[in-house]
């Protein structure tokens, strides 16, 4: 039976990231910002930090409204200079990473990511935490009016019948 996807309330921490470039080799000088977003959900910020460099740390909280039926998060760090905003590297995070598993209620996840610039080579790591303050309730769907049966197949030695693999046919 198929379940419909929890919404949640992600508490998000940009910690920090390591070696950023532009153009794989001129390192960065100051003012880089992360954003937070998610398909659905309003872009988060932090704020800047301008004397880390290359190894900017932030260190900063954002909360994230998540609904249930997103895949990814997503990490943009940028940089902001006389030219205006720049893009220096970007993260896909998966929520599979820190959601649907078998963590205890308000597991607090570390993890960190690798940056790819727009051309999708690698451009630093970004360091962050993730902690799900509040799911919902996962909800089953109506029951159809329909029963099906599951079909079991052998799956031991001939003639031993003990083992069973059932695969459910919906």
């Amino acid at each position: 039976m198929a379940f419909a996807a929890a919404n949640a309330l992600l508490e998000i921490t940009v910690i920090s990231a390591e070696n950023l470039r532009f153009n794989k080799k001129n390192p960065v000088k100051k003012n880089t910002y992360v954003t937070v977003k998610t398909t659905e959900s309003k872009l988060q910020t932090t704020s800047m930090d301008r004397e880390g460099g290359s190894y900017p740390i932030w260190n900063q909280k954002l909360m994230i409204d998540m609904a249930g039926h997103v895949k990814y998060l997503t990490l943009d760090v940028q940089c902001k200079n006389s030219m205006g905003n720049r893009k220096i590297g970007k993260a896909l995070i998966p929520v599979s990473d820190f959601m649907g598993g078998f963590w205890p209620e308000n597991y607090l996840h570390f993890l960190s990511y690798r940056l790819r610039d727009e051309n999708g080579e690698r451009n630093g790591i970004i360091n962050i935490s993730v902690r799900v303050k509040q799911a919902t309730a996962m909800v089953a769907p109506p029951r159809s009016q329909h029963s099906w049966a599951a079909i079991g197949v052998p799956a031991g030695a001939r003639g031993n019948w003990e083992t069973v693999t059932g695969v459910p046919i919906w």
